[in-house]
């Protein structure tokens, strides 16, 4: 029988966007153009497909070490981020995972699975994080582990390097910095990673999420101890050479990233501009803002066939806010010129 806690819980919900601006979900919207598609496509011919993916994935591990600076060994791949975070929680000692909250749910819902407890340290009303409450709550509760996710879903914004480095510090337990946008971020953390420190990344906000491809970065020896408990063939052979292909062409896939970026400013100058709407800063690939009643604003804008992310369900500090995906600029103009109307 299904356990009762499971069977209490709400399943993870992927809402239909059949025939609408999707800008709910923090993807990259930039298609592959014609030309460099073709060249994928040709080489997933070379796949086997009749035979199990390369468990080792020596080379893929490879190309990511040196674009990070590290050996391949301290380099772990997985189903995405998701399934490292799984593997994480399974493999530490017992014992309480501390987040901040809000953050990226699927933290506190993965525990659950494992049936790890979790404890909640609440962000300040900027969203910044204090790291003493923080470490507080981590000694009271004897955690073993921590996710702080830089830049922080759904807020947006990256907590001070005084702050990571404290909690760093002083934590007795094993400290995760979940950096999945990185690519529209000022700053990183892999320069702190340590047998008690992990960064954890992702390749589906830079264009290929369609892969399911993460990775987290580590200590040789923690690595290797995490690869006993990963699944074997845990990423299948079509994504190992996709993400082999696309590495040779990361150019394409940065400029993207900072084109996404100058998009950024540019909403968050139009969002700025409306009145009764407040802006949060932010250094990830969308923008947090809070507005007199984002019930109504999402239903409005879901009229005009724009989906963006309600956060208001999720109460305390996220209360009537609302979370947009920086999407193409002329998705992102349909954006605006939608919620000037709603707004009316």
């Amino acid at each position: 029988m299904i356990r009762k806690d499971i069977r209490a819980l709400s399943a993870y919900h992927v809402p239909d966007s059949s025939g609408m601006i999707k800008l709910d979900a923090m993807e990259n919207p930039f298609v592959l153009s014609g030309g460099l598609q073709e060249a994928w496509l040709d080489t997933l011919k070379q796949v086997e497909i009749n035979r199990y993916p390369d468990a080792d994935m020596y080379d893929l591990r490879e190309m990511i070490a040196q674009r990070e600076g590290l050996d391949a060994n301290q380099v772990l791949l997985g189903n995405g981020s998701d399934e490292i975070i799984q593997m994480l929680l399974l493999g530490n000692e017992p014992g309480t995972c501390v987040t901040p909250a809000p953050t990226f749910v699927m933290y506190n819902l993965m525990s659950q699975w494992v049936k790890r407890s979790v404890a909640t340290v609440p962000l300040n009303k900027d969203f910044s994080l204090d790291a003493n409450t923080f470490l507080q709550v981590c000694a009271r509760e004897k955690a073993v582990i921590a996710f702080l996710a830089c830049p922080n879903n759904p807020t947006g914004n990256l907590w001070s390097r005084e702050t990571v480095e404290k909690i760093i510090r002083e934590f007795r337990g094993l400290v995760v910095i979940d950096e999945a946008y990185a690519p529209f971020s000022e700053g990183t953390y892999t320069d702190l990673i340590a047998p008690s420190v992990m960064v954890l990344r992702t390749f589906s906000k830079m264009g290929w999420a369609g892969l399911r491809l993460g990775y987290v970065l580590g200590d040789a020896g923690v690595i290797a101890d995490l690869n006993k408990i990963r699944m074997p063939y845990n990423i299948n052979s079509l994504t190992q050479i996709s993400a082999r292909f696309f590495l040779q062409h990361n150019d394409v896939f940065a400029k993207q990233a900072r084109d996404i970026c100058h998009e950024r400013s540019r909403m968050m100058a139009s969002l700025m501009a409306m009145d009764d709407v407040e802006v949060f800063p932010s250094q990830a690939n969308f923008i947090l803002l809070r507005v007199k009643d984002a019930d109504a604003i999402f239903v409005g804008l879901k009229e005009k066939n724009i989906l963006i992310k309600n956060m208001h369900a999720q109460g305390g500090l996220l209360s009537e806010c609302l979370r947009v995906t920086i999407g193409l600029p002329d998705e992102n103009n349909a954006f605006l010129t939608a919620l000037r109307e709603v707004l009316l």
